[in-house]
């Protein structure tokens, strides 16, 4: 059983105590899995193997939006986080999780593709194609995605579309990146996780060159939908496919008090 907490807006500090706490508790097996759903205040963090020159913006801007800056335990480069964004951090003990084959453990990079598939499946849904890109982590928009719709379409429509298609096709990019992933695992116990941007400020990943990357660019449901959407929602999606995914049942529970008899104030 895995328990769901969604811990709503907190800042990263905050929400880097609450994981190390966590992860102390569960390597000492004192409770189960747990499932953190929160949104962050605006903040840039660098993980293991970020490169300083990646975030672009000066001290002073940095200042004037409000954007905090964290270095970090976790894998990956440099990324943004803030509100209308939804951050999971699944604090799991990998050995309670069979991998594919004859490993009887699930690894770290079955773990990052578990998360992946957790976020394609919400994406879609929410009405929203999204795939894996070979050699880079996280999830994309596909950029078939307006084919396959128009495939879909009444036959006598097909014609009148497709001619639309090859102008847009050829006026946007081809994939964007619509959710990050940056995991540390330490005695099997894994912390920090995923970021999904659903109705994030994108103006902010211009501060930055996120995750090092500067072919493409950086996307969220809402731009892809040009709507906003519910993050309750969103979060209730995740949380279901992380137990279809992870095969296993899914607890919400009301706050870390019913984890911990502990408050986030405590920490």
């Amino acid at each position: 059983m895995i328990s769901v907490v969604h811990l709503g807006t907190i800042d990263y500090a905050t929400g880097l105590r609450v994981q190390q706490q966590l992860v102390a508790f569960r390597k000492e097996e004192k409770i189960g899995d747990v499932l953190l759903l929160l949104e962050h205040k605006p903040v840039i963090t660098l993980g293991r193997n970020a490169k300083a020159a990646n975030v672009i913006a000066s001290p002073e801007l940095l200042a004037q939006r409000g954007v905090e800056i964290f270095e970090c335990d976790r894998g990956g480069d440099v990324t943004f986080h803030g509100p209308g964004q939804l951050v999971g951090y699944p604090i799991f003990d990998l050995r309670g999780y069979a991998a594919d084959g004859n490993r009887k453990t699930l690894g770290a990079v079955d773990f990052v593709r578990r998360l992946e598939e957790v976020l394609i499946r919400s994406c879609a849904d929410l009405a929203i194609e999204t795939k894996r890109m070979p050699g880079l982590t996280g999830v994309w928009t596909n950029a078939n995605l307006l084919s396959s719709r128009a495939e879909q379409d009444d036959s006598k429509n097909r014609r009148a579309q497709s001619r639309d298609l090859l102008f847009a096709d050829a006026t946007t990019n081809a994939e964007a990146k619509l959710a990050a992933i940056g995991i540390h695992i330490s005695r099997f116990v894994t912390s920090h996780g995923f970021a999904l941007n659903v109705n994030t400020d994108l103006t902010y990943f211009n501060l930055i060159i996120p995750c090092g990357i500067t072919t493409k660019p950086v996307t969220s449901m809402q731009q892809e939908l040009n709507k906003p959407l519910d993050m309750n929602a969103v979060a209730e999606s995740v949380a279901r496919n992380f137990g279809t995914v992870f095969s296993s049942q899914m607890l919400w529970v009301e706050s870390l008090d019913a984890i911990l008899g502990l408050t986030v104030r405590a920490l």
